[in-house]
């Protein structure tokens, strides 16, 4: 058996050798006990599904459809969600046609397609600092060059763009409203900054752009950087932050010039995505559900993230600071540069308290004292508890004792 294994192993391709598991997916493995608090999971919270909503359209999704539901469907996508997506993202100046729309499973394909069309063995791939790991995850696959371009607590900095040659870069990656995993949003001097550099020097943009409809201020959203320059810009949406995420149901809009090649590595990685969940959606929104369910589920976030704030305030030592998100679904945290939050993590957890360190979220150069906390899934008085928790074991680390665990921990 186990020479059996050690040959199957050498078969295995180069490129998915260096390929390693996601570090939020294998922390969500140690967090499925009941007694334990996690911040860890950037997932939206069940309580914010339209779950009658949802039953309803799946009904009509079935019933008028009859069969056509179940059947094989056009790679592109189902073509009444696609016309709608169009007119969701057009405007006079930028009308968005749909045949530029590609639906995917969740944008998490999104990001394996513009691998297989856009990069080729290192390849320059310029990306934020810290970034979405599931991206970098996923691209790393296509074995490109890494290249971290400066942030700071607004998001990318787009003069730095200048510095590392964007037009030798086979691509730009990055989140503008509400980034995972620091919650920053782009402001629209940076994007206009963005597009500029785009069409001046030809850099393919992948905009994703998964949090946009979760704005606490419930205001007028930014323009996005497709809007201002679209033959230059891959726009990723996604109905898994505002509907459910189990549908898998996500999309591009994609440049006229590279359309006909992403709908051929599409054929060949799945022929479709699913026809019903497509058409579940598509019934959800086109009697103007997201008008009415966007507002509460932003105000349900904006409430969760106000209660982590609070309970940071209340128990977080000094030297501990994090952001102010205006959206969203994460709070990034800086710890005292002495301490690695990896080796934190241990110990919370078995304070039964989880988040996700910070080393993951970047390209290259990692940095440990960073750590994400999602306020999505947990109750504001979990949310306390665990904050309490956590602040005492970062209080251990800073007076570099050896943590203690005589916590109450039925609180």
């Amino acid at each position: 058996m186990a020479n059996t294994l050690f040959h199957a192993e050498r078969r295995i391709a180069q490129r998915a050798r260096s390929l390693n598991s996601s570090a939020i997916r294998e922390i969500l493995k140690l967090t499925e006990r009941p007694e334990m608090i996690s911040f860890a999971g950037g997932i939206p919270s069940p309580a914010s599904f339209p779950l009658a909503a949802l039953r309803d359209a799946s009904a009509r999704a079935t019933h008028a459809s009859s069969a056509d539901a179940f059947q094989y469907s056009a790679t592109e996508g189902y073509a009444p969600l696609r016309e709608w997506i169009a007119r969701e993202h057009s405007s006079r100046q930028h009308p968005v046609a749909p045949s530029n729309v590609l639906i995917t499973s969740g944008s998490q394909q999104a990001f394996d397609l513009i691998g297989k069309v856009l990069v080729d063995p290192q390849s320059a791939v310029l990306v934020e600092r810290p970034s979405y790991p599931g991206a970098l995850q996923s691209l790393s696959l296509y074995e490109p060059e890494f290249v971290s371009v400066q942030t700071d607590e607004h998001g990318m900095v787009s003069k730095a763009l200048e510095y590392v040659e964007p037009e030798r870069a086979a691509l730009l990656y990055l989140q503008p409203n509400f980034q995972n995993p620091t919650g920053a949003r782009l402001p629209i001097q940076r994007r206009r900054k963005i597009a500029e550099i785009a069409q001046r020097t030809r850099l393919i943009v992948v905009e994703d752009d998964p949090y946009a409809a979760l704005a606490f201020d419930g205001g007028q959203s930014l323009p996005t950087i497709h809007s201002m320059a679209p033959d230059n810009v891959i726009y990723l949406g996604s109905f898994s932050k505002v509907l459910a995420p189990g549908l898998r149901v996500g999309y591009m809009i994609v440049p006229g010039a590279l359309q006909k090649k992403f709908v051929q590595v599409k054929q060949a990685a799945d022929l479709h995505s699913s026809t019903l969940s497509q058409r579940i959606v598509y019934e959800s929104v086109r009697g103007g559900l997201l008008a009415t369910h966007v507002p509460r589920l932003a105000s349900f976030y904006r409430e969760q993230c106000a209660a982590m704030l609070s309970a940071l305030d209340a128990h977080m030592p000094e030297g501990v600071h994090w952001n102010v998100p205006e959206g969203g679904m994460f709070i990034w945290l800086a710890l005292p540069p002495d301490i690695d939050s990896a080796a934190l993590l241990e110990d919370a957890l078995a304070l039964n308290v989880a988040f996700v360190p910070g080393a993951p979220f970047f390209a290259r150069d990692p940095l440990h004292h960073f750590l994400r906390l999602s306020f999505a899934t947990v109750s504001p008085q979990q949310i306390d508890c665990g904050i309490e928790r956590l602040a005492a074991l970062i209080n251990a680390y800073s007076r570099a004792f050896t943590p203690v665990f005589d916590l109450d921990l039925d609180r």
